[in-house]
């Protein structure tokens, strides 16, 4: 044996070695890290089981049974998702999966607990056993926790899905009719101005869908279009959903519309801000035309003679904006609820991102206990939020510069305060 043979075994040895502790630590760390997420699950289901327990006293009676518990559990949802800044939605979905899988599926929790699967396995399985009766539960579960401990989170999806619908025993035309129901259309902001929307429907539709923008494109590009595909897709999509038109329609043109084309579809909101001195005739400041800019005083006024009456309004002396209208009235005038929605943004609730415009305008302190229509006591708060701050256990303290101030039914403080204007 020569040296450098030698040598080359020696530090194919040393690799070797190391190798194996490298991943001997990683599949104790991946142990480890399966065991707490069987502990997240039985904590996420007790968390649930206490609050359909404890729903009546904890929920005024004047609510129906079924929707106190409702509220119970979005309150727990509320309280753990503060906790540790996660969306609400997001420990909703644990919760039912942790449910499925503490109570309908004991064994693939021991799997999990032991570290012979991971939480991906676990969510493939109870992904699929949410859909099987009770009748096939116990056959599929055995025979797919056999699969789950002997290859990848992605090979036992497919698996799973092939064991569940032989195993199932009720028809896929049952079920389809079932799923239908579940349609719906889903916003997600993203970078850079842009954003997703998700459409979840049924196969043949959607795959219509697909086949009407490809024809679109393509129709588009052998016109001389320059737009790759993906964005001819994108904007067939979008012509095609905002202005029912695409060019099939339009027999004298193939080429499709430019997104800031399609953009004149959208029909704005208008509002008119008129000084007051100008209503009075005093002076000759403009009116805005909100979306356009400066108009004469004389047709803001004619527009404002059909106004059913007049309220003291404060507004800010260097731009206008409406502050208070005080305790002259409940409603929250245009101007007053475009400044809060400005400063909010989204629902002020901590980790809520629904945006501002699907808000209630909240009074911080109730108008019947003397709170003012102002900047000062007026949130955003989404539907949800807003019930949920009134069920006992919840506070919010309105503190100056728009700072809202959560207490939550387990004691905890929770601040947000207002983004700062981007530019």
């Amino acid at each position: 044996m020569t040296e450098t043979t030698a040598t080359a075994i020696r530090v194919g040895d040393e690799y070797a070695a190391q190798l194996a502790e490298f991943s001997d630590e990683w599949a104790e760390l991946h142990r480890q890290q399966a065991a707490l997420d069987a502990r997240k699950a039985r904590l996420l289901a007790r968390s649930a089981a206490y609050a359909d327990a404890f729903a009546d006293a904890t929920v005024p009676t004047v609510f129906p049974p079924a929707e106190r518990q409702d509220l119970s559990r979005r309150s727990t949802y509320a309280a753990l998702a503060m906790a540790t800044r996660t969306p609400e939605r997001t420990i909703q979905r644990a919760t039912n999966d942790a449910e499925r899988l503490v109570n309908d599926a004991p064994a693939v929790l021991a799997s999990l607990e032991a570290g012979r699967i991971s939480a991906r396995h676990a969510q493939v399985i109870t992904d699929q056993l949410c859909d099987v009766p009770t009748a096939g539960r116990a056959a599929f579960l055995e025979q797919v926790l056999v699969v789950a401990e002997r290859t990848t989170a992605t090979g036992l999806r497919t698996s799973a899905r092939v064991l569940r619908e032989r195993l199932h025993p009720e028809s896929i035309i049952v079920r389809a009719v079932r799923s239908e129901a579940d349609r719906r259309v889903e916003f997600e902001p993203a970078a850079d101005g842009m954003a997703w929307v998700h459409l979840f429907t049924t196969a043949p539709i959607a795959q219509g869908l697909i086949e009407r923008v490809e024809a679109a494109a393509a129709e588009s590009r052998q016109a001389g279009d320059t737009r790759t595909c993906a964005q001819l897709q994108a904007d067939a999509l979008a012509t095609l959903a905002l202005t029912g038109v695409t060019p099939d329609d339009i027999m004298s043109s193939s080429v499709l519309p430019h997104p800031i084309e399609v953009q004149e579809h959208i029909t704005p909101t208008v509002q008119i801000t008129v000084p007051a001195l100008s209503m009075a005739g005093v002076s000759d400041t403009p009116a805005t035309l909100d979306g356009y800019g400066p108009i004469d005083p004389e047709t803001a006024a004619r527009i404002a003679v059909n106004a059913p009456s007049f309220a003291r309004i404060l507004v800010q002396p260097e731009t206008g904006a409406v502050l208070s209208v005080g305790r002259n009235q409940y409603r929250v005038p245009a101007d007053l609820q475009r400044a809060v929605r400005l400063r909010d943004g989204t629902c002020r609730a901590p980790g809520c991102g629904r945006r501002a415009r699907a808000c209630d305008l909240d009074h911080s302190v109730a108008w019947e206990d003397g709170g003012t229509t102002d900047v000062g006591n007026l949130a955003c708060l989404c539907r949800h939020h807003h019930r949920l701050k009134h069920l006992p256990g919840w506070n919010l303290d309105h503190e100056p510069g728009g700072v809202l101030d959560w207490t939550t039914p387990d004691g905890k403080h929770h601040r947000t305060e207002p983004d700062p204007a981007p530019f």
